[in-house]
């Protein structure tokens, strides 16, 4: 089938137009590309060879110059592109700049500069709570409803999906062990989570508004933030988490741009506390600052969950608020994750620590029965968005195989 003569309901198609970077065969050079169906465009030769003046912006072999230039930009480039893949003489000039999406690698789109995550499930944070402290009169902590609750992770191990990731290795103490004992993490765990790609920085000491949300943040990708939960009851105390998340979190290799999901996005769920002003949203000139993302989960080819991120309690825009409220300031390619996406049901958990509740429970796959995630394991989050006229916007996936970890020293 010609890459332009799409099946009808394509989520690939030019309602979408995904961003990435991309190589073809052995050659070492990388350059944006643009999804469309199972091809990808070379957005630089096309560009070059329509004459525009975006050309030099989109042959680079990153997304940070692009993510950089604003949002007046990314308006631009979005609507020649769709102009390029949709109007029959642009059609016939791009065409050979179209390369089948099995012909060719794809790498990390982005370089990331400032990694963070939050904890905005409500979910979520319900499940762990009653887990951790079963006996305790809330299971949220009591700030939870006051502010999004993150930490300042490590950008240099965030990987393109289908980078293997290798069981890390740390000290965890079960309550059984009289010492802390050194080795693999035996509850490796995943998080389905949601991140968001910031574009344009700030300036240190000027907190970023609610409202300026879409002058910053460019789009959005599908994030896995593994986790060795062993390894983390016993370090994060009183700081929180380090070695237990730092070993790898797995990106999707396509950039949605916030204007693909124009048709996505709802009302958050209801707040139950009233809001300080910097985090008030209730009422947002912008409309709606939830979206509407169905995620599903698989092990091994097996789907395991189906989180809904429309549950968020705390929005993307809420986040980078506060995230930003100290005067903390932004960088091009900051990433921040939302937390792992839990629903209301089982089937909606976002983690096997939940899925499992903690191990108690065993999650029965084809090939065998799971608590947490065993070597050679093969982790997918896939996910979609409601589109114009009822189409789909795909999301991509990211997948990471669990690697055996070396043996300790």
């Amino acid at each position: 089938m010609p890459p332009f003569d799409l099946p009808e309901g394509d989520p690939f198609g030019p309602h979408n137009l995904p961003y990435g970077v991309f190589s073809v065969g052995e050659q070492a050079d990388r350059t944006v590309g643009v999804r469309l169906g199972d091809h990808v465009l070379d957005a630089g030769a096309a560009a070059h060879a329509l004459g525009s003046p975006y050309a030099t912006l989109l042959a680079r072999p990153s997304l940070n110059p692009l993510l950089a230039a604003g949002r007046t930009t990314w308006s631009d480039v979005r609507r020649a592109l769709t102009a390029w893949v949709t109007v029959p003489s642009h059609q016939s000039a791009v065409q050979e700049f179209l390369h089948p999406l099995s012909s060719v690698t794809l790498h990390l789109p982005f370089e990331v500069a400032d990694y963070v995550d939050f904890y905005a499930s409500e979910n979520h944070a319900r499940n762990v709570g009653h887990i951790f402290r079963p006996d305790a009169a809330d299971s949220l902590t009591p700030n939870w409803k006051h502010l999004p609750i993150g930490y300042h992770g490590r950008s240099g191990t965030v990987v393109v999906s289908g980078t293997d990731v290798v069981r890390p290795s740390g000290q965890r103490k079960a309550p059984s062990d009289t010492e802390p004992v050194f080795g693999p993490s035996v509850r490796l765990d995943i998080e389905a989570e949601v991140g968001f790609v910031v574009g344009v920085p700030s300036v240190m000491g000027s907190p970023v508004a609610l409202g300026d949300f879409r002058e910053h943040v460019f789009g959005l990708c599908l994030l896995n933030d593994w986790s060795a939960r062993d390894i983390q009851a016993w370090e994060y105390v009183p700081l929180g988490p380090f070695l237990g998340k730092s070993f790898a979190t797995s990106v999707s290799a396509w950039i949605t741009p916030l204007d693909a999901l124009e048709e996505a996005r709802v009302a958050p769920p209801e707040r139950t506390h009233e809001l300080l002003p910097y985090l008030d949203d209730s009422a947002s000139g912008d409309g709606p600052g939830g979206y509407d993302l169905r995620i599903s989960v698989s092990i091994n080819g097996h789907l395991v969950s189906e989180p809904p991120f429309s549950t968020m309690y705390w929005t993307a825009a809420q986040q980078l608020a506060h995230m930003t409220v100290n005067g903390a300031s932004l960088r091009t390619g900051d990433l921040y994750g939302s937390g792992t996406v839990s629903g209301p049901s089982e089937h909606e958990r976002g983690s096997l620590l939940e899925l499992t509740w903690n191990g108690r429970d065993t999650l029965e796959l084809p090939d065998g029965k799971r608590t947490f995630l065993e070597d050679g394991d093969v982790v997918t989050l896939s996910a979609w968005a409601p589109g114009p006229d009822g189409v789909r916007v795909g999301l991509g996936e990211v997948t990471g195989r669990v690697a055996a970890g070396e043996q300790p020293l």
